[in-house]
């Protein structure tokens, strides 16, 4: 089993290579959206990077999936009514975040 501080270091090697392949710019202002509005749906995020680029709905649930899955950091909870998924980053992961946002 893995201590906190391998697992940290995977999550944190993984998100960089996630935003390593961030050409246009749209994984680190996804992220960032995160690190400033807390709680996201899909829908909620989809209109925040849909002023700043041409993306689909779709494409944009399929970046919040791999990221909540494959890297990990978020948190995924159903609303009120339990009609749709509320996302949120980790509190763990909070500095990480910021600190790999900033850099790259």
């Amino acid at each position: 089993m893995r201590s906190p501080q391998e697992i940290r270091t995977v999550i944190e090697k993984r998100l960089r290579n996630y935003i390593s392949r961030d050409r246009t710019g749209i994984r680190r202002a996804l992220l960032q959206l995160f690190l400033r509005l807390k709680s996201l749906s899909v829908a909620e995020i989809f209109a925040a990077l849909n002023q700043q680029f041409s993306i689909s709905y779709h494409s944009v649930a399929a970046m919040v999936g791999i990221i909540a899955s494959k890297i990990g950091i978020l948190h995924v909870s159903k609303n009120r009514e339990g009609t749709c998924s509320i996302y949120s980053l980790k509190e763990q992961y909070v500095d990480t975040v910021a600190r790999i946002v900033g850099a790259v």
